[in-house]
C-alpha cells in the first residue's frame, strides 16, 4: 500500500515545535512512501490582523537540510497550507512565487475580515445559533476561494466541526448546507482540482463518506489525504484508515502532486 501524507506541520508552523527531520523518520516509521510539508501561511492572524507576506528562508533551509538526509523509501516533497487567499488574492499570489512548489493547500481557519477576521479555534460555540453563524461566514468564504486559482486542494472542508462538536447539548450538522457544498464541490471540480479528506490524527475519518459521496456525485475525482499532523507521533494516522473509505466509497485513486501537477495513485 501507497501510503501518502499531503497535510503536516513543522517548526515552522507557529503552533508546532517539530523540525522536519523528526516528522520525515515518523513518516518511515509509520510506513508513509511519500510526505509533503505543508507548514501555515495565513492572510490573517489569530485576531484577525492583516498579514502580508511571508519569510520563506526557514522553510527553504530546514526543507533542503531535511531533504538531503531523508530516510530510505520516504519521499518529501514541498508544499504550503495557504489560509485565507480571499482576504487578498494578489498577496497570496505573490506569496507562493517565492518558492518552487509542489503543492498548495487551500484552507479557511478564520472568520472573514467583515465578521472581525478571528481563527475559528477562539470562537464562542456555547450555542447552536453562533455555529451556525460562523458556518454561514465559512462557507461564504470557502464560496470565494473556488474561484482563485492560488491552491491545488481544498483543505479540512469540515474543518470547524471539530470545535463545535466539542460542545454538549447542541449538535451541529452540515445538513442545512447541502445545496452549497453541492455547488462548492461541483466548482471544485470543474476547476479541475481536489479536495483533502484530512483525518485530523486520526480522529475524523468516518465523518468524510456524506461529504465524499457527494463529490462523487458532483464529479470530483481527485482527492488528497492529510493527517493534520503537528507532532511526530501523528504523522500518517488515519491515512490508511481514509484510503479504505475512498474504496468504499467507489474512488480508485487518489492524488499526490509534484510541481503543482496532480498524479494518481491507484488505491
Amino acid at each position: 500500500m501507497y501510503l501518502a501524507d499531503h497535510h503536516i506541520h513543522s517548526c515552522c508552523s507557529p503552533d508546532s515545535e517539530a523540525p522536519l527531520s523528526e516528522m520525515l523518520r515518523a513518516a518511515q516509521a509509520a510506513g508513509l512512501s511519500d510526505l509533503c510539508a505543508t507548514d501555515h501561511c495565513d492572510l490573517l492572524d489569530l485576531d484577525g490582523g492583516r498579514v502580508t507576506g511571508l519569510d520563506w528562508a526557514p522553510i527553504l533551509t530546514q526543507y533542503q537540510a531535511a531533504r538531503g538526509d531523508c530516510p530510505a523509501g520516504v519521499k518529501l516533497r514541498l508544499g504550503l497550507e495557504l489560509g485565507g487567499a480571499p482576504v487578498d488574492p494578489d498577496c497570496a499570489a505573490a506569496i507562493l512565487s517565492g518558492a518552487d512548489l509542489d503543492f498548495v493547500i487551500g484552507s479557511i481557519h478564520n472568520l472573514s475580515p467583515a465578521k472581525g477576521g478571528k481563527d475559528f479555534y477562539f470562537l464562542d460555540y456555547t450555542t447552536p445559533r453562533a455555529c451556525y453563524e460562523a458556518l454561514d461566514d465559512y462557507f461564504d468564504s470557502l464560496a470565494q476561494l473556488v474561484h482563485l486559482d492560488c491552491w491545488d486542494t481544498m483543505g479540512h472542508i469540515i474543518y470547524p466541526l471539530r470545535y463545535m462538536q466539542k460542545i454538549p447539548g447542541h449538535p451541529v450538522t452540515l445538513e442545512r448546507y447541502q445545496d452549497r457544498l453541492r455547488a462548492l464541490l461541483t466548482g471544485v471540480a470543474q476547476a479541475g482540482r481536489a479536495i483533502e479528506v484530512n483525518t485530523w490524527c486520526g480522529r475524523t475519518v468516518t465523518q468524510w463518506q456524506p461529504l465524499l459521496e457527494l463529490y462523487r456525485d458532483c464529479g470530483g475525482e481527485l482527492i488528497t489525504l492529510g493527517s493534520d499532523a503537528h507532532r511526530p507521533e501523528d504523522v500518517g494516522k488515519g491515512i490508511a484508515q481514509a484510503q479504505e473509505l475512498l474504496r468504499t466509497v467507489g474512488f480508485r485513486y487518489f492524488t499526490v502532486y509534484h510541481r503543482r501537477t496532480p498524479q494518481f495513485i491507484r488505491l
